[in-house]
């Protein structure tokens, strides 16, 4: 297998909340569609898709666009923006598209009280038309709980729909960057703060609020008939979010968005974004619709909790994440996204290999920047953007919003993608090369000071201030499996846009 990097779509693609599934002798990857310096989620307005052979994920495919916002009569709402989809192939052989529709052009429209959307198509990543709504045996909108993040599965024939949504007091903190919101501990304050949101944010009123037992937020389980778009069960709730999730298995990791659902070895296992809102869990069940329990977090994208990481220690800018799990060629992988371009609107897709144990559990995993490899990387020229760590120390957590912080962080002008606003402090990691020996590192840089780059701690270059990119050299020992780190000490800010790694000639 050939290398592959982090993120392993072009560096000028922005596919987050990514499910990826095998069909026949391919993996495709379908997700929401970001734009470069968006002002928003999935602005772009559409999906597209991607796909790579089975023996080769280095080789992925742009398979042109599969749907557009305009092609959901919904969209003449005022609703133009595509959120997180999954694709499942019917009984009747065709694959359909499940996703929600919200915000965009008008300010107001929400998701959370609007049905899911269907749209069909004969081949995976095809052209999809819009087939309808779910919806209730009567035909009207199936709007129980809140339906937002479907995703299904094909349990031997039996169609399965996860959804759901849930607040996140972390994200809700995250919208003030770094504002902290705490609940109040009176459970009847509490009760009544929350039947306020589910009003006004959730566009429920008082009288069908009191048609549930219980909160309409958390994760939820139903049925479709063969239509692929009727309720034929009623939906059954198969995780709390973080209000109710007290005394559970659950606790300290409720349910707040990201819906997926995987069937291995005759167990479910249902991957989520938990409260924490930068991490992806799962929840393990022999059932499909109950007795879920805590699994573990699969990867936070910021390394938070990998060996104990703390969050005050996170090793990037983190905000939201989506993806799943996959197998190719008998290999397990996650699926998930980073933030870039200096906000939560730009977000990239990333993937890492993961191991099961005996007991059918998954330990962390880190972000590491050969992802999707058969191995670790080898000398040859990188983009500077693979960097899988990219901190000032202190990075911020931020949800919905352009970040206003000071921090390094990978940008896109033109055709360039890069990293920039590197000052004082800051430090990019690549994990993990697999390198003996004396090497050239060659790292290609702008600069508006001067300074010094540290490669590993251990050997530096001095850095003058130059109009354009700028080539420095510098000899490194490598010694097997190793991380290369670049960090920098002096005045002003540097853009890195490459860097290249070659064996030193002998003399």
């Amino acid at each position: 297998m050939k290398v592959s990097v982090n993120p392993f779509l072009p560096l000028n693609e922005y596919i987050p909340d990514g499910e990826p599934h095998v069909f026949d002798d391919r993996i495709y990857l379908f997700g929401s569609h970001d734009v470069a310096n968006g002002s928003r989620y999935c602005e772009a307005g559409n999906y597209v898709c991607y796909s790579a052979p089975l023996d080769d994920l280095s080789d992925w495919r742009y398979e042109g666009e599969i749907y557009r916002n305009e092609d959901d009569p919904l969209c003449k709402e005022g609703f133009s923006d595509l959120y997180a989809p999954d694709v499942v192939k019917g009984n009747d052989g065709r694959y359909y598209l499940y996703y929600t529709i919200a915000g965009g052009v008008s300010a107001t429209a929400s998701g959370h009280n609007t049905p899911i959307r269907v749209a069909v198509c004969d081949t995976p990543s095809g052209r999809y038309q819009f087939h309808g709504f779910v919806r209730n045996e009567d035909g009207s909108p199936f709007l129980r709980y809140l339906p937002a993040d479907p995703a299904v599965i094909n349990d031997d024939g039996v169609i399965r729909m996860y959804y759901g949504w849930g607040l996140s007091m972390v994200a809700a903190g995250a919208h003030s960057q770094r504002r902290e919101v705490k609940m109040p501990r009176n459970r009847f304050i509490k009760r009544m703060m929350l039947r306020a949101v589910e009003t006004r944010l959730f566009g429920r009123t008082t009288k069908e609020l009191k048609t549930y037992k219980d909160d309409v937020m958390g994760a939820c389980h139903v049925i479709l008939d063969d239509d692929m778009c009727t309720v034929r069960s009623e939906p059954k709730k198969i995780v709390e979010s973080q209000f109710f999730s007290q005394g559970t298995s659950f606790e300290g990791h409720g349910f707040y968005e990201a819906a997926s659902i995987r069937k291995i070895n005759d167990r479910y296992y249902f991957i989520y974004s938990d409260e924490n809102s930068a991490s992806l869990s799962y929840a393990i069940s022999k059932y499909p619709d109950r007795d879920f329990e805590y699994g573990g977090v699969i990867i936070n994208n910021g390394d938070v909790g990998y060996n104990g990481r703390k969050k005050e220690d996170r090793l990037n800018q983190t905000g939201n994440n989506h993806g799943s799990l996959e197998c190719v060629d008998g290999k397990w992988y996650i699926f998930y996204h980073r933030q870039t371009n200096h906000s939560t609107y730009s977000r990239q897709a990333c993937a890492e290999k993961v191991f099961f144990d005996e007991n059918g559990k998954i330990s962390q995993v880190e972000c590491t920047s050969c992802g999707l490899s058969d191995g670790f990387l080898k000398e040859g020229e990188y983009p500077a953007a693979i960097a899988c760590n990219l901190s000032n120390g202190h990075m911020p957590h931020i949800t919905n919003a352009i970040c206003d912080e000071d921090i390094p962080y990978i940008t896109q002008k033109d055709d360039e993608v890069y990293i920039t606003n590197f000052k004082d402090g800051c430090f990019a990691v690549y994990k993990y090369f697999d390198l003996s020996g004396k090497y050239v590192l060659s790292v290609m840089i702008e600069t508006d000071s001067q300074g010094t780059l540290f490669i590993n701690e251990d050997e530096k270059i001095e850095l003058r201030k130059n109009d354009g990119y700028q080539r420095y050299d510098v000899s490194v020992n490598f010694e097997g499996k190793t991380a290369l780190k670049l960090s920098y000490k002096g005045e002003g800010s540097i853009d890195i846009l490459s860097f290249e790694i070659k064996r030193e000639k002998e003399s």
